[in-house]
Order: C-alpha cells, then sequence, then structure tokens
C-alpha cells in the first residue's frame, strides 16, 4: 500500500516559544505611546474643563460651544443664564460653556456695537 503514499512519520513537536523581555517591549511601547498621545491629553483637558465650570459665578463672562458671548445672570447645578445683550437672556446647560474670557470682553463688544 506504501506503493502510492508515503508513511507518515511522527515528528518531535517544536519547543514552545517562551517570553523573553524583548518579545513584550515592542507591545508595551505602543502601549505607552498611545496612553501619552491619546489618553493623557484628554483626561488633563477634561479635568481643566471641570474646573472651569466649578469656578464659574455670577458676572463671568464666557463664551459657549455655539460662540454665544455672554455674562453669567444666574446659575444652579445644571443651567446657566447668561445675558447676551441688554435684558435679552438664553439659558445654556453648564457643560455647553466652552470657556471664560477676560473681564470687560463682553462689555468692549456691547460697546462697540453701539458705536456702529
Amino acid at each position: 500500500m506504501s506503493f502510492f503514499i508515503s508513511d507518515a512519520l511522527a515528528q518531535a513537536a517544536p519547543a514552545a516559544p517562551g517570553l523573553d523581555g524583548m518579545s513584550l517591549i515592542f507591545p508595551l511601547g505602543i502601549l505607552a505611546f498611545f496612553y501619552f498621545l491619546f489618553v493623557r491629553p484628554q483626561s488633563k483637558r477634561s479635568k481643566e474643563q471641570k474646573q472651569m465650570l466649578a469656578a464659574l459665578s455670577k458676572g463671568t463672562e464666557v463664551v459657549t460651544t455655539g460662540g454665544i458671548l455672554g455674562k453669567v445672570f444666574d446659575l444652579d447645578d445644571n443651567f446657566v443664564k447668561l445675558e447676551v445683550s441688554d435684558n435679552n437672556f438664553i439659558q445654556v446647560q453648564r457643560h455647553a460653556i466652552a470657556n471664560m474670557v477676560p473681564k470687560g470682553t463682553y462689555k468692549a463688544l456691547s460697546l462697540k456695537k453701539t458705536k456702529d
């Protein structure tokens, strides 16, 4: 019967490769790279945003994520009431506040509009 088919001979199994320190350097390097490139900056931005929202008080001048400039008139845990022009108010959610602007920005822009 072995005329057409060669006999199958058993071979020794190859030795299992061990985990040495050199084989782990590349994957750990990639993880460290992604941590410092993506995770860490995002967590820093999130922390700064939370601190900024906690520091909001009446009279603070802010810009919303939609680009609306206003002065904080009233605030509670979830919403902020902004004065966008003389006696015109809007309410926005706290997380819609993008950043605070220096004092006087709101007043300078409103004076500039009245002159034009």
